[in-house]
């Protein structure tokens, strides 16, 4: 096949799914070409070495790639956000028809909405058929996320954007969920039940896998031989953090909390623990995704945590898979399908989100665990992942969704 691959994320940030999924769907012979912007992810500026142009156009092996200009940001103002999404649907939009000319399906990562422009123009104008692959739910993610308006212009922004992902349920001849709950909610929200499927995200198996511990990784996460829970990746806002950072203070004699990553509320994050006086909370920053697999296996546990909103509840957060890959438990402060999943396999411990008592004796559980309990844990989480999640598992999965999707021809 000839496949259009869309997405504002992409390597070198740190975009597995998109990335992967072209990488590998061209090493199995189909020619991709990939549609997104200038590196920017976390940090809301463009990397090093990197200057936007619109003429911009690199290969990664097989795989061609074009890049447009867009206004970067990740913080925390709603009107630059909107300013990043929006420029980017534009910017590909002008691009697309030309760049992903002849192209037999796309294929949209999602969020954000504005993503689906190229694919939606390709559509209308010659019925290329579009796979849709939602990673959140919106509105609800940005209505919860702290930086929407309240009020009025509350509603009209939930109202406005409601509305746009329900014509882009319609529109998308596939809609990809990752979880069941995100499959129903993507129905609900007129999406038609026969176009829809799940696939589990997966991480990336080349650098998450089970390693031995190093002493090296265990001095960066200033391992005092207590019991060692880390919390990698985006500290975001709905990531829940004061959650774990109140249940860390409250059992500080026996655990110690590392957070690895950095994001919006990071600020927040490190005032809340100086302030509860939390010196077993430690915050060593981004590492390089070559160091990640070591510094999981140093760790006891993987903190996986989310706030208490609805829309979260069909969530899947990228840790869970990394943790399970590295073969490591998981202890889940969330709700929805992530604590059904972390249940019905026995890879770890959960307690309901935004409930930082309820953490607080996980986390005591979690120190008072038996190591054999907790390595037959271990063997279960990599077994989980090889077969529901991994690499190999979803791409064979999109492969046949996409084949099929082609075929429709654009007719569905």
């Amino acid at each position: 096949m000839k496949i259009g691959l869309i997405s504002q994320w992409y390597p070198p940030e740190g975009a597995i799914i998109p990335g992967n999924l072209a990488r590998q769907l061209a090493d199995r012979g189909h020619e991709v070409r990939v549609l997104t912007t200038f590196p920017s992810y976390p940090y809301g500026r463009v990397y090093p070495g990197w200057r936007q142009r619109w003429g911009h156009r690199e290969t990664d092996g097989a795989v061609r790639i074009r890049r447009v200009p867009a206004y970067p940001s990740h913080d925390t103002s709603a009107v630059r956000r909107a300013m990043s999404g929006f420029s980017f649907g534009a910017s590909s939009a002008a691009a697309g028809m030309r760049w992903l000319s002849g192209v037999d399906v796309t294929y949209v990562y999602h969020p954000p909405p504005t993503s689906i422009a190229a694919a939606a123009l390709l559509r209308v104008t010659r019925r290329t058929p579009v796979v849709l692959h939602v990673q959140d739910l919106w509105p609800e993610s940005v209505m919860h996320s702290g930086m929407a308006p309240t009020g009025l212009g509350g509603r009209a922004l939930e109202r406005t954007v409601g509305g746009l992902m329900r014509r882009t349920y319609r529109l998308a001849d596939t809609v990809v969920a990752i979880s069941p709950t995100m499959a129903e909610q993507v129905v609900a929200r007129g999406a038609d039940p026969a176009k829809v499927r799940v696939v589990w995200n997966w991480t990336d198996d080349a650098l998450f896998r089970p390693v031995p511990a190093t002493g090296e990784a265990r001095a960066v996460l200033g391992h005092r031989g207590r019991c060692t829970v880390m919390f990698a990746g985006n500290l975001g806002l709905l990531q829940g953090l004061e959650t774990a950072i109140r249940a860390a203070a409250a059992v500080r004699d026996r655990v110690d909390l590392v957070l690895v990553g950095s994001g919006a509320d990071e600020e927040g994050a490190r005032r809340l623990a100086a302030d509860l006086g939390a010196e077993n909370v430690r915050f060593v920053g981004r590492r390089p995704a070559e160091e990640m697999a070591d510094l999981y296996a140093a760790a006891d546990w993987q903190l996986v945590c989310l706030r208490d909103v609805p829309a979260l509840r069909a969530a899947v957060p990228s840790k869970l898979q990394a943790a399970l890959a590295c073969g490591v438990p998981v202890i889940g402060s969330v709700g929805g399908d992530t604590a059904a999943l972390i249940r019905s396999t026995d890879v770890g411990l959960v307690c309901p989100p935004e409930d930082w008592r309820a953490l607080a004796e996980r986390f005591s559980q979690a120190a008072e665990m038996p190591a054999a309990v907790r390595q037959e844990m271990s063997r279960r989480a990599r077994q989980v992942y090889r077969e529901r999640m991994s690499l190999r598992v979803g791409v064979d999965q999109f492969e046949d969704i996409l084949t099929k999707t082609a075929a429709q021809g654009g007719r569905a």
